[in-house]
């Protein structure tokens, strides 16, 4: 199995950009289909994007899409995601994760999850 650590998360303004990161350890990462989610609090946790084993696969969710950009590489362990031009309903705990098979907008669905990492968009 894979653990997950994030890392990046902050305070900033809206407009600003922050790059998040994700280290996966214990297991071969490129086995393993990434996503990102978010939970603010008081609502569930949503998809932000996910990303397949080979990098070659993407997908937003349409509130961010043309704002983040996931990316990975599986030499370091690493899946990032940057977030540009954010917005105050971008604050969130973010979180990573990962499966096997395709990546999924189904949080239900993931197996291994980092802890989170505190994003806060001031506006």
């Amino acid at each position: 199995q894979v653990q997950l650590v994030e890392s990046g998360g902050g305070l900033v303004q809206a407009g600003d950009s922050l790059r998040l990161s994700c280290v996966g350890s214990g297991s071969t990462f490129s086995n393993y289909n990434m996503a990102w989610f978010r939970q603010a609090l008081g609502k569930e946790r949503e998809f932000v994007g996910g990303i397949s084993w080979t990098g070659l696969d993407k997908s937003y969710r349409d509130s961010v899409t043309g704002r983040f950009t996931i990316s990975r590489d599986n030499a370091k362990s690493t899946v990032n995601l940057q977030m540009n031009s954010l917005k105050p309903e971008d604050t969130a705990v973010y979180f990573c994760a990962a499966r096997s098979d395709a990546y999924s907008a189904d949080p239900r669905s993931y197996p291994y999850w980092g802890q989170g990492t505190q994003v806060t968009v001031s506006s």
